[in-house]
């Protein structure tokens, strides 16, 4: 039977399409509210915050509010309203990040052919950080117009050295492949053993080191996904 809606937003999760009625979503011109700019102490708690937040990720979890409410002492003077500032903005925080999954989880299900995980890694002998990503954005924008890929990816520093990667999971159209997939091998001293790479010419010779791993299941489509969600 028909659903009687004559117009639906459509997303997919995963394993069922599902049609949201235009007439859930607020109708007519929003009336936008006056933006209050903030203060400039306000400005400074915020950046203070988002510092001491990033810094302790590398902490154990028990132990992170305490290090941002230990860095916001000297702006936030108060204990309790320091406490309630870093629960506020810890909890904002969160909940962006879920929204973020959600929206690249609905990305990534639209898309049913995801058929490579890439790593791209950066090369002080051929690019700056800079111009590496710059060049790398460049790149795969030619490629989605041009020759039909589509990507969803994320930059992330190597834990060991820092180096600046890009992964991303990709659809590659079998006529859409740039330079040749050549297997090649050395020695990862993360891991102390041989490891095995799927490098592509055309990336290796413009970028540096690559991988390309093909996806052959759903399943390492979702294995993949979360590993972005991690970043």
């Amino acid at each position: 039977k028909a659903m009687p809606y004559k117009a639906a937003k459509i997303s997919f999760d995963g394993s069922h399409y599902i049609a949201t009625p235009k007439e859930n979503f607020p109708r007519g011109r929003k009336r936008r509210r006056t933006a209050i700019p903030p203060t400039q102490k306000e400005i400074e708690q915020k950046e203070q915050f988002e510092a001491a937040y990033k810094e302790s990720q590398n902490l154990p979890r028990k132990e992170r509010k305490a290090y941002m409410q230990k860095s916001l002492k000297e702006i936030i003077p108060n204990k309790e309203q320091r406490k309630k500032y870093v629960e506020r903005n810890n909890e904002r925080k969160t909940n962006n990040a879920i929204r973020r999954k959600v929206r690249l989880s609905k990305k990534v299900n639209l898309q049913r052919d995801w058929n490579f995980f890439c790593t791209f890694t950066f090369s002080n002998e051929k690019h700056t950080e800079e111009s590496f990503r710059k060049s790398l954005r460049n790149t795969f924008k030619h490629l989605v117009a041009r020759k039909g890929w589509k990507h969803i990816g994320v930059w992330e520093r190597g834990g060991e050295n820092g180096r600046l990667h890009f992964h991303g999971i990709f659809y590659i159209p079998p006529d859409g492949m740039v330079g040749e997939i050549v297997e090649t091998k050395d020695y990862n001293t993360k891991d102390h053993r041989m490891q095995t790479a799927h490098q592509n010419t055309y990336f290796l010779e413009r970028y540096g080191r690559n991988d390309f791993q093909p996806l052959g299941s759903p399943e390492e489509v979702q294995h993949s996904l979360g590993y972005l969600m991690k970043y």
